[in-house]
C-alpha cells in the first residue's frame, strides 16, 4: 500500500513536472506591432539587463491583466502608427495564454500584445528620468577622480613606491578609476533613452 502510494505521488508530481516544462518551452511567434512598442520593448530590456522574452512572459502570461485590456479593448483605440511584424522568442504558456484571451474576448492578439507593452511606458520614463539623474552626478565624479589622481601624485612625490600609503592611495585611485568607468559604460547605455 505505501509502494503503491509512493509511486502514485511520484506519478503525479512527474506529470506535473513535465507539464510545467512543456509551457516554459520557447516558440517563436510573430506579432505586427508599431515601432514605439518594439523599441520600448528592447530598450526596457537593456536598461534592467533581462532578457525581451522575460519581459514579455511577465506582461503576457498576467491572465488577469490580460483578460482586463481584451475586455476594454472596445474602448481601447490601437495606435496608428505603422505596424511593423517582429518575431519574438517566448514561453509556449505565454502563447498559449494570449491566444485563449484574444478567441475568448475577441480581440486581435497583435492589440493585446501593443496594449501589454505598453504598461511598461511609466517604466520607461522613470528609467530615462534615473538618466538624467546619473548624467548630472558625471562632472562631480570627473572632478572626483581628478582630486585622487593629483593626491596620487603628490603621494608619489614624498614617499616611497613601496611606503603603505602610497599602495592604499594607488589603490583607492584604481578603484576610483575602475567605478567611474563603469559608472559611464551605464550612462552610455542609457543614451538610447533619450532618443525614446
Amino acid at each position: 500500500m505505501g509502494n503503491e502510494r509512493k509511486s502514485f505521488e511520484l506519478v503525479m508530481v512527474s506529470e506535473t513536472y513535465t507539464s510545467d516544462l512543456k509551457g516554459r518551452q520557447s516558440v517563436r511567434t510573430t506579432f505586427k506591432l508599431p515601432t514605439r512598442c518594439i523599441d520600448a520593448l528592447s530598450l526596457l530590456a537593456g536598461q534592467l539587463g533581462i532578457k525581451q522574452k522575460s519581459i514579455f512572459d511577465h506582461l503576457v502570461d498576467d491572465t488577469k491583466t490580460l483578460q482586463a485590456l481584451a475586455r476594454g479593448f472596445e474602448q481601447q483605440e490601437p495606435s496608428r502608427e505603422n505596424r511593423v511584424a517582429k518575431t519574438y522568442v517566448i514561453s509556449r504558456k505565454t502563447l498559449e495564454n494570449l491566444e485563449r484571451v484574444s478567441r475568448r474576448f475577441q480581440a486581435p492578439r497583435d492589440a493585446l500584445v501593443e496594449f501589454s507593452i505598453e504598461r511598461i511606458m511609466p517604466l520607461l520614463k522613470k528609467e530615462k528620468q534615473k538618466h538624467e539623474k546619473r548624467k548630472t552626478l558625471r562632472p562631480k565624479l570627473k572632478e572626483f577622480l581628478e582630486n585622487g589622481t593629483e593626491l596620487l601624485e603628490q603621494a608619489d612625490a614624498v614617499l616611497d613606491r613601496d611606503d603603505p600609503v602610497f599602495e592604499k592611495i594607488t589603490q583607492m585611485v584604481e578603484t576610483l578609476q575602475s567605478g567611474c568607468d563603469e559608472i559611464d559604460t551605464i550612462i552610455e547605455k542609457g543614451q538610447k533613452l533619450e532618443e525614446f
